[in-house]
């Protein structure tokens, strides 16, 4: 019966994620994989995740399921990290909240959704984006269009193109956007920005699905979400999804959450059905441990303290590698040629460099880069950056 398959071609970044395993050589750099790292090219686990972790020994009850909703504390934790614990949206009863297995899980059970409930909609998504945004939705049944976004030639946003695309978007579309750290460019709109798409996007009736994977790790982890709580504000209609992975290091808990913002508390309760019924086909009912976890740092004032220190340590490491990568870069010679990478934010860094680079650096120097030239500045060290400089600015000069 299966005679006819044919084998489908693995996933980029996961391929890259096995080579670089299967590497022996003991100098080798993983600039590939969306994971932070501390200065020993660690993932470590939070002190925060660990004090509740312990907690959790102590006073867990049961291991009973918790629904197809997932845990409703998390949800209500969730809407006040990103829209703000004084929002009068909290309790306006346009509000409902989901547990997902992760940020690409709330994703997904967006993609069923507008799916279900909007069946004629396109979702356009910005050029480029993460790649796997596209087996998501196309796999939840929706075809996915692009609207113009980066700029390789200049290092910059096209925004003029960007809002000009927008403004044919048919009403009853869905335009995704990244709220912080845009992956894989590392280029983010500016608060008017935002406020000029919530603008349109309201005009012109469309709804905004909200990329939010990377809160705390852009500048703070209020204005990381400054451009969502403008939407917000704008738009009768929204759905956020949003992953803690990076933020809480939880990244095989696979812990996130989906977000609907309607334009009535009867609208809201409906979505809310119909998210549920989604759930339910998909894995039927979430794991707890992750959103145990995530609940119980944010409802204690010492654990979310902590918690906010860390995530500020976190930034501040990517940030301090990031600056220093250009720096390093500039004294290999390659005259400021790589300055813009010091104005992006986040994880990540569109650096410009070709395929033909990137097959280079892999081969001989063992330093593994996403094909698209994207690199994880989290992965870099004081150790292994002079290395990783020397070998770009060998591969950049011929």
């Amino acid at each position: 019966m299966l005679e006819h398959l044919q084998p489908v071609p693995g996933d980029p970044l996961l391929s890259l994620m096995v080579a670089y395993k299967n590497d022996t050589r003991a100098n080798k750099i993983d600039l590939g994989v969306g994971v932070y790292k501390d200065n020993q090219g660690n993932t470590p686990v939070l002190e925060c995740v660990k004090k509740a972790e312990s907690w959790l020994l102590e006073n867990e009850t049961t291991k009973t399921y918790i629904g197809s909703a997932g845990a409703p504390a998390l949800g209500l934790e969730l809407q006040r990290l990103i829209l703000g614990a004084d929002n009068p949206l909290l309790s306006s009863g346009r509000l409902t909240s989901v547990q997902s297995t992760g940020g690409t899980g709330a994703l997904r059970i967006a993609g069923d959704f507008i799916h279900r409930s909007l069946p004629n909609a396109t979702l356009w998504a910005s050029d480029p984006t993460w790649a796997n945004h596209y087996n998501v939705f196309e796999s939840a049944g929706i075809t996915v269009k692009s609207y113009p976004y980066y700029d390789a030639a200049n290092q910059s946003l096209k925004f003029d193109e960007m809002m000009a695309t927008l403004a044919t978007v048919p009403a009853g579309d869905v335009v995704l956007l990244h709220a912080c750290c845009h992956n894989p460019t590392g280029i983010d709109l500016a608060p008017a920005q935002w406020q000029q798409v919530g603008e349109l996007l309201k005009e012109r009736q469309i709804m905004p699905l909200i990329d939010l994977a990377y809160l705390g790790f852009a500048t703070d982890e209020d204005r990381d979400v400054e451009g969502v709580r403008i939407l917000a504000q704008l738009c009768d209609e929204m759905l956020i999804a949003s992953s803690c992975s990076k933020n809480f290091g939880l990244y095989n808990e696979r812990i996130g959450g989906l977000t609907l913002l309607a334009k009535t508390e009867r609208d809201a309760q409906a979505g809310y059905s119909q998210i549920c019924y989604a759930i339910r086909g998909n894995y039927s009912m979430p794991p707890n441990h992750g959103a145990a976890i995530v609940t119980c740092i944010l409802q204690s004032d010492d654990l979310k303290a902590l918690w906010l220190q860390e995530l500020g340590e976190m930034r501040g490491r990517i940030n301090t590698m990031r600056n220093a990568f250009v720096q390093t870069l500039n004294e290999q010679g390659l005259n400021n040629r790589f300055d813009f990478i010091a104005d992006q934010r986040g994880m990540f860094s569109f650096s410009g460099l070709n395929p033909h680079q990137v097959q280079r650096l892999q081969k001989e120097d063992a330093i593994y880069i996403v094909g698209s030239g994207r690199i994880n500045v989290a992965g870099m060290t004081p150790d292994n950056l002079p290395r990783l400089c020397s070998a770009i600015a060998r591969v950049v000069k011929g």
